[in-house]
């Protein structure tokens, strides 16, 4: 396994699906993201790009293996959506979302540790 190439693979896609909850969610809260629509659809291009570039590290970190993108790009997304939801919108943290949210670390341990 490449650490390095894990290691970007990880932050490139904490990173993106931070930008894709804003993109999605944004205008729901925020005014600029309200006003700004086609700003916001255009968005999706430097975004994409970073998923593109997280999936190919992971790809890389992983010897060519496509599923374990996947699996931790998912549990990532949980886990940025549940601390963004709470963030920006008050969500509070329910039972059943701290389960889910110990799944996904779960999952992304399984991904990591499991040989």
């Amino acid at each position: 396994m490449n650490i390095l190439s894990l290691i970007i693979a990880i932050i490139v896609m904490f990173v993106a699906q931070v930008l894709t909850f804003y993109q999605l969610q944004g205008p729901l809260k925020i005014d600029w993201f309200k006003n700004n629509y086609w700003l916001v659809v255009l968005m999706g291009i430097p975004i994409s790009m970073l998923y593109m570039t997280s999936v190919k590290h992971f790809v890389d970190a992983y010897n060519g293996l496509i599923w374990p993108s996947r699996i931790i790009g998912f549990g990532i997304g949980v886990i940025v959506f549940t601390i963004m939801a709470q963030l920006l919108f008050g969500e509070p943290l329910t039972t059943k979302t701290i389960a889910c949210l110990i799944l996904s670390l779960g999952i992304i341990l399984v991904q990591l540790f499991w040989k």
